[in-house]
């Protein structure tokens, strides 16, 4: 039988490329590549190398000035407009930028086609996931939004709502933005407190346009948040807020900036809660939309210990061959990552001691208490978003 997911992968992609000193370094994703290859995960995948967006494509959801802007950045780098966030400490222009940026849309584009034409059930984009960028700007690294692209595909098509999950440490303020008043799509964010990190924004109270109101969920965390309260909080948000949604399709990024290793960032996430939030979104897919899921990767800068055991993890998820916790990183592998950085990587595929698994999550059922942080945090969008659903805030 021939796999039912779909992975996007070329070496092309290397070609996103902020230079040496940025921390979105592209070797994050050949690690990603040579690991799940290692661990046998793409033996179960059927591997797609996607070509360059058109501009047609990518004006489905960014203004035509702003793609002229990338192109002439592209051929010319000292010609970027900072206006347009290009040219930027976050964002620098470099040569070719135009096509490597739209490469990665076109990787979801095919994928979201592609789970619509019922051709596969599960499409993994580990390469995408560029949440930042905005219609008109290019913003946290990202150039073009590639989530952004698919769903509006599918919305052409007549899909009549689709369900967007972002669990990057980082506001998903870009896919939100895009979609802020359209209410045939959700999104929800889970992320650190823009009071402490990039982009500043997703606030419980922001929860959509006048004609979108409820469609926007956003949970602001405190720094220093724990796997069982991340584990906990996404409990008590996503799963209620999608099923009463009722979406067609399921796409969710995977932002792993969320571990505690992670420098831009500063939450306390194991690899373990990373890999069963993967599994909560697979999970999800099957009980919502009929398997119809499209994982994105996103943010992640420990690019040797976290970045490639965590959509390693996500990818053998979508494969339906899930690697424990406790398998050991093949030999081949660290082998090569000494040799390129001069110290090996991890042992494991997890994190914590086995006898610290499973993590224990207290259900939101059991109550909640006003005196914690993280359930001031998740009372204030349950608050104001669950009535719009028809749901009680307090109570599941």
């Amino acid at each position: 039988m021939a796999p039912r997911t779909r992975v996007i992968w070329d070496e092309a992609f290397a070609a996103y490329n902020f230079g040496p000193e940025h921390p979105m370094a592209p070797v994050r994703l050949d690690l990603t590549t040579r690991l799940a290859r290692s661990l046998g995960v793409l033996d179960h995948v059927e591997l797609h190398a996607p070509e360059v967006a058109s501009d047609e494509v990518l004006t489905t959801v960014h203004d035509p000035a702003y793609v002229e802007a990338v192109k002439q950045a592209s051929n010319d780098p000292d010609s970027a407009d900072p206006r347009r966030g290009l040219g930027t400490e976050d964002d620098p222009a470099f040569a070719g930028m135009h096509d490597a940026s739209a490469r990665i849309v076109q990787g979801t584009l095919d994928l979201a086609r592609a789970l619509y034409a019922g051709e596969i059930d599960h499409g993994v984009n580990y390469c995408g996931g560029m949440h930042h960028a905005m219609a008109a700007h290019a913003a946290g690294f990202c150039i073009y939004n590639d989530a952004a692209v698919g769903i509006q595909w599918l919305l052409d098509q007549g899909v009549e709502r689709v369900a967007y999950v972002d669990i990057d440490v980082h506001h998903g303020d870009g896919v939100e933005r895009i979609f802020w008043n359209d209410p045939r799509v959700m999104t929800i964010s889970i992320h650190e407190t823009g009071r402490a990190l990039f982009p500043g924004t997703g606030w419980p109270a922001d929860i959509g346009g006048a004609n979108a109101l409820g469609s926007v969920a956003n949970v602001a965390l405190p720094p220093a948040t724990n796997d069982a309260a991340w584990l906990r909080t996404i409990d008590a948000i996503v799963p209620p807020l999608v099923h009463a949604f009722r979406p067609q399709f399921l796409v969710t990024q995977h932002g792993c900036d969320t571990h505690f290793e992670d420098p831009l960032a500063h939450f306390s996430i194991s690899m373990d809660a990373q890999r069963r939030a993967h599994e909560a979104m697979h999970n999800l897919a099957h009980e919502c939309v009929d398997g119809r899921w499209l994982a994105l990767g996103g943010g992640g800068y420990e690019i040797v210990d976290v970045v490639p055991r965590s959509w390693t993890h996500l990818t053998a998820i979508a494969a339906h061959r899930p690697i424990g916790p406790d398998v050991e990183v093949p030999e081949d592998w660290r082998e090569h990552v000494e040799a390129l950085f001069g110290r090996p990587g991890p042992k494991r595929m997890g994190d914590l001691p086995p006898d610290n698994l499973p993590i224990w999550v207290r259900p939101w059922a059991m109550g909640h208490n006003p005196d914690q942080p993280i359930d001031r945090a998740i009372m204030a969008t349950r608050e104001a978003v669950f009535p719009h659903h028809g749901l009680d805030p307090w109570f599941d």
